[in-house]
């Protein structure tokens, strides 16, 4: 391995080029140019470590704002269970109130409360009380004996909707995960296409010198450097375009993110197998899998429970109550106690309850239909990902093999080119071929990869493999 060059912050550093003064013994002179060369290895930037996919998903699964509203959301979905288990339990309340009047019936009976009532007080007229005042403090107790089973209803619903908010976090997490994989194979594209640009214009230059030294000596027109000329500027502007690319590809995936986690000098490109897998026929009943179909169920079962709720209206309510009461002028509290149950029962509503129960009936069945059409589009959706994934596979091995044949026609036309034997039309036409295979064989590749986490994604393996283990 070369040594006698050292990255440090200002740039390359010779260590045979650290100088010291002569008279220095030769070994301690040796000791200080190693020396100084450890100090410049511990001031050389150190190069970002590229990231990978599986940082950038799990990266994903925390910051993208979407997933976060889901989340959001499920938790919500669990607050509302604990308010319809809240049923269950007894209400009790707690009142005061102070009140001052002349009004007949409300002064005798605040009297009455006091136990300061006395008919034979000569002064007692029952018609003209004086102004009477009472503080009244109360405890009351409420309790829902019987409801025709709502409650348990209205809770089994609440757990369904937690379910479905659940679901729908894994959907959103499923497409999001493809989403970051399409966004980092698309970044890792974009820099094989800047890789490709660069070896076209190497070529391009390495063609041009020769047209420069056939030209000097009368063997080649001054159209030939021209030419060539072009196409290499041409050449530098796609670098261009690939590079603006790549910013883009960059920009895109840190939005899938949902920070910018991605930076141009921290994503690896890793080493493209000889072979990839070719895509195995999957089975259709794969999308019973799909979140996306699990909350369809949960929504049909939904309203299902909406409905046996709506029926279940007929049903009466009966309540058990009771209070403990202080009654005061402010001379001596007096308490008393009230206890009982008592049973509602609606008996006509104008026909109220009918049309809520048709509408509930109406609305299960119509998520019922629902839940059929999301099966038949995941299975459409499954079909088209795996068609996708066969066809990618089909270009990449045509692509392979024919940046082999282009990079040989590019061989033999410039070793003519170099003898005369052929023009340089000829010669930047197998340039251009080059260029084009390559570029194809790039996009066929990554493409079949992003083909291959569609199909996963569309047969809902994608949350399991990853969202499992954040």
């Amino acid at each position: 391995m070369d040594t006698s060059l050292f990255p440090t912050a200002a740039g390359q550093i010779r260590h045979d080029e650290i100088k010291l003064p002569v008279f220095f013994p030769l070994v301690f002179r040796n000791a200080l140019k190693f020396l100084a060369f450890g100090f410049a290895l511990i001031l050389a930037p150190i190069k970002a470590e590229g990231i990978s996919l599986e940082a950038c998903i799990f990266a994903a699964l925390k910051k993208n704002p979407g997933t976060q509203a889901s989340f959001l959301r499920v938790e919500a979905a669990k607050a509302i269970i604990k308010q319809a288990k809240a049923a269950y339990y007894p209400q009790l309340f707690l009142s005061g109130n102070y009140s001052l009047t002349d009004n007949p019936t409300q002064a005798f009976m605040m009297q009455l409360n006091q136990r300061q009532l006395d008919i034979q007080d000569p002064g007692f007229d029952p018609n003209n009380p004086d102004d009477t005042d009472n503080l009244r403090l109360s405890v009351e107790l409420k309790y829902r004996i019987y409801d025709g089973g709502r409650r348990k209803i209205r809770t089994t619903m609440a757990e369904l909707g937690k379910e479905a908010a659940t679901d729908q976090l894994s959907a959103v997490q499923n497409e999001l995960i493809h989403q970051v994989t399409h966004g980092y194979y698309g970044v890792l594209q974009s820099q094989d296409f800047i890789e490709v640009q660069k070896e076209t214009i190497k070529s391009l230059e390495e063609n041009l010198r020769v047209a420069k030294e056939r030209f000097k000596v009368g063997s080649a027109v001054k159209t030939d450097v021209l030419n060539l000329e072009v196409r290499l500027a041409q050449a530098r502007e796609d670098l261009i375009r690939a590079q603006n690319g790549m910013r883009l590809s960059i920009a895109a995936l840190n939005t899938a993110i949902g920070e910018d986690l991605v930076r141009p000098d921290g994503l690896p490109t890793p080493v493209k197998k000889d072979e990839v897998p070719p895509p195995i026929e999957q089975d259709a009943n794969l999308v019973e899998n799909r979140p996306e179909l699990h909350l369809a169920r949960r929504r049909t079962t939904i309203k299902k429970k909406e409905y046996h709720s709506a029926v279940r209206e007929y049903y009466p309510n009966v309540n058990a109550f009771g209070s403990y009461d202080f009654d005061s002028d402010f001379d001596e509290l007096e308490d008393s106690y009230l206890v009982g149950i008592m049973a509602e029962w609606e008996f006509f509503d104008g026909f109220r309850r009918p049309s809520t129960i048709k509408q509930a009936k109406r609305e299960w069945q119509a998520t019922q239909q629902d839940e059929q059409n999301i099966r038949n589009n995941l299975r459409l959706d499954l079909q088209r990902a795996q068609i996708q994934a066969a066809e990618a596979w089909q270009r990449l091995e045509v692509a392979r093999k024919s940046v082999e044949s282009a990079k040989e026609a590019l061989r033999i036309t410039r070793v003519r080119y170099k003898e005369g034997a052929t023009n340089i039309t000829e010669l930047l036409t197998a340039q251009v071929g080059l260029t084009a295979s390559q570029t194809r064989d790039v996009a066929a590749y990554y493409d079949y990869l992003i083909a291959l986490s569609n199909v996963k994604r569309a047969q809902g393996e994608l949350v399991t493999e990853y969202a499992d283990q954040n």
